[in-house]
């Protein structure tokens, strides 16, 4: 098969395929179906890329280079390649009977995560030009926090101080104090190692309060969306906020004694949301942190 590929490829009969697919044209593919006037730009964090784009637009627009700026997060990475790679880092849930038991977060018998493909897409402007115009304001993107890791290409740094960085770094941002975060979307993927990291970094961010503050991973329901991921449970950060309900974390048949976590185990629950920490965490050592909000009163 590969051979084949090589062959297809000399053959110069797929240039528009190869065109519509290079990476860096992806944001000019973009540019001219919307007809966007900014730079253009296509990146990867890996699994922190959404919440990446939305950083890099909220940036260039408290820059004063835009007011407004396009973000969209995809992915499409269900496929034979990608399947065997991330089985041979152990990364992949072995829970396959059912299925939809498969993706356990925070559970004590979780063994890695499930693939998924989607979608999010942000329309991100400063607050006055779209009060101006009389936009429909979703929510607020209060503040963003970024920290690197270069301990492994695919393992946490041990201490886990990367990612508390990440998450202080996003509240210094937001000028948010910890007690002021009514939720937290988690990265949660369902490893075990990444849920154990997470919830260690939550207790040293948010310290006795994290045994009551509640935390989900939506990844429990959708899977892991990989690029996409950030940019999708960011979406879903806004709707709990809008609609006063927080998104259930589901399979949590065993729980795990060491992650003493409020995870709002399989039902959802309403509440009151004012302010939304979302994670994302990505192999490589990449980590992206938002804190989103209602709009202003």
């Amino acid at each position: 098969g590969y051979d084949r590929l090589l062959a297809g490829a000399r053959s110069g009969k797929f240039a528009s395929m190869f065109s519509e697919f290079q990476f860096a044209g992806v944001a000019e593919h973009l540019a001219e179906e919307f007809g966007t006037q900014g730079l253009p730009i296509s990146l990867s964090t890996a699994c922190a890329s959404g919440a990446t784009a939305i950083q890099m637009g909220v940036e260039a627009i408290r820059r004063g280079e835009t007011d407004s700026a396009l973000c969209v997060a995809t992915d499409g990475s269900v496929h034979a390649e990608a399947l065997i790679r991330f089985s041979l880092l152990s990364a992949l849930s072995t829970h396959n009977d059912p299925p939809g038991k498969a993706s356990r977060p925070f559970s004590r018998d979780r063994n890695g995560f499930v693939m998924a493909e989607g979608a999010g897409a942000f329309v991100l402007e400063s607050y006055q030009a779209a009060k101006a115009r009389g936009a429909p304001i979703l929510g607020v993107i209060r503040g963003c926090g970024e920290r690197a890791d270069d301990y492994h290409r695919t393992r946490t740094h041990p201490d886990g101080l990367p990612i508390i960085a990440a998450i202080r770094s996003a509240l210094a941002d937001a000028d948010c104090p910890p007690e002021s975060i009514d939720y937290v979307n988690a990265h949660g993927t369902g490893t075990p190692e990444n849920d154990k990291m997470e919830y260690l970094a939550l207790a040293s961010v948010f310290g006795e309060r994290v045994h009551h503050l509640p935390v989900s991973s939506s990844k429990s329901m959708i899977g892991h969306t990989l690029t996409a991921a950030g940019a999708i449970e960011a979406a879903i950060s806004l709707m709990a906020i809008t609609h006063g309900m927080l998104p259930p974390t589901i399979n949590r048949e065993m729980p795990d004694p060491e992650i003493k976590l409020d995870i709002v185990p399989d039902v959802g629950r309403k509440a009151s949301v004012r302010a939304v920490l979302s994670n994302s965490f990505g192999f490589g050592g990449q980590n992206a942190c938002l804190v989103l909000s209602g709009e202003p009163a």
